[in-house]
């Protein structure tokens, strides 16, 4: 994909601007709004964008005021699980925090976001929210589901044996990831107790895990660039040139959003 542009428009002289939405952590009996370092650096790094931190415990009446700013949508992972009345299922894990303001705002942040053509990549809760807005239901316990592995880290490893690169992903031949990636199977780590049943409506696979457990998807027929991925590329991702390949892609579609002129339909870029 190009990044050049005409350089007649005021957009083409700023980096793309990326929402990506804190969630709540309770901290010595106060509520925070967080995000995690690791996951804004490889956006500004390698994706070429300026993040815009955006709270969750105020509700959607600002979704629009928000959305107006954006070149693109960065939905992260998070230690909470998606609310599983949102998606017509009881909650088989009441020990696991939720964050129930978090869910209702991206939710229709990515409905909302699908109706301007934003590019949306997101990763593993990011992933989960993509399909529940679209439909979508999870795995709420990969691990006693018969058939599949435990994907979960263990916590009592240190934190670089809880992200090492622990099974691999085989990718769509001839797809966009394989295009993007330049192969058909890579190694992955893997932290999460959660997983995608069935996918929402628009939704592909774009890998697999080796239980088959999907691991990516994308919305071509939705959207010119809706991505996510189950597994963390942020972690360590200077050093990895598979998740520097995804933050790279991700800014060139928020790049082609911003220098698109205003009202014109994006060309797809078949993520």
């Amino acid at each position: 994909m190009s990044n050049s542009n005409s350089g007649n428009t005021p957009s083409s002289s700023r980096k793309p601007v990326v929402l990506m939405t804190m969630g709540s952590q309770a901290r010595k009996g106060h509520d925070y709004q967080v995000m995690t370092h690791k996951y804004i650096t490889p956006l500004v790094e390698f994706g070429g964008c300026v993040p815009v931190l955006v709270p969750t415990c105020c509700g959607t009446d600002e979704l629009e005021t928000y959305l107006d700013m954006a070149d693109g949508i960065y939905l992260t992972g998070a230690g909470s699980n998606i609310d599983p009345g949102l998606y017509g299922q009881e909650n088989q894990t009441p020990g696991k925090a939720q964050d129930k303001s978090r869910d209702l705002f991206d939710i229709a942040l990515v409905q909302l976001a699908l109706a301007r053509g934003l590019p949306i990549f997101g990763i593993c809760r990011g992933m989960q929210e993509i399909n529940v807005a679209l439909g979508g239901d999870i795995y709420q316990k990969v691990y006693a589901e018969p058939g599949f592995n435990d994907h979960r880290e263990n916590p009592d490893d240190p934190v670089e044996v809880q992200y090492a690169q622990v099974h691999g992903v085989d990718i769509v031949p001839g797809s966009w990831l394989e295009r993007v990636l330049g192969t058909e199977r890579i190694r992955v780590n893997s932290l999460h107790g959660q997983g995608l049943r069935t996918l929402g409506q628009g939704l592909e696979a774009l890998a697999v895990a080796d239980d088959g457990l999907v691991e990516a998807i994308h919305g071509p027929s939705i959207s010119p660039f809706l991505f996510a991925v189950q597994w963390h590329p942020e972690w360590q991702a200077a050093s990895n040139p598979d998740s520097i390949a995804l933050f790279k892609a991700f800014g060139d579609a928020c790049r082609v959003r911003l220098n698109a002129p205003r009202g014109s339909a994006l060309q797809a870029t078949s993520a």
